[in-house]
């Protein structure tokens, strides 16, 4: 059975070898049929303490490392960000 993959915004790195990530999904409401987000927050393991807050990451689902970690962080996602002025005259 393949290990989940899913994509979030790391909103913690205070713990040590530990990042909580918070991965978003949008979903259909039952009855009214309008799209609402819904949020849930998972600790991940940083082996490295590379990851910093406001990074997109990828997680993927692993054997459980403690009590709340069962996801390891995979790497970053590449966010295109606007290009920075040139300094050149």
């Amino acid at each position: 059975m393949p290990k989940r993959v899913l994509t979030g915004t790391v909103v913690s790195d205070k713990g040590d070898k530990t990042v909580v990530v918070n991965v978003e999904r949008k979903v259909k409401h039952p009855l009214y049929g309008k799209i609402i987000r819904r949020s849930k927050k998972y600790h991940a393991h940083d082996e490295t303490n590379s990851f910093k807050e406001g990074e997109t990451v990828r997680i993927e689902e692993t054997a459980p490392i403690s009590k709340l970690k069962t996801w390891k962080v995979l790497d970053r996602v590449n966010t295109h960000k606007a290009p920075e002025a040139s300094t050149e005259a």
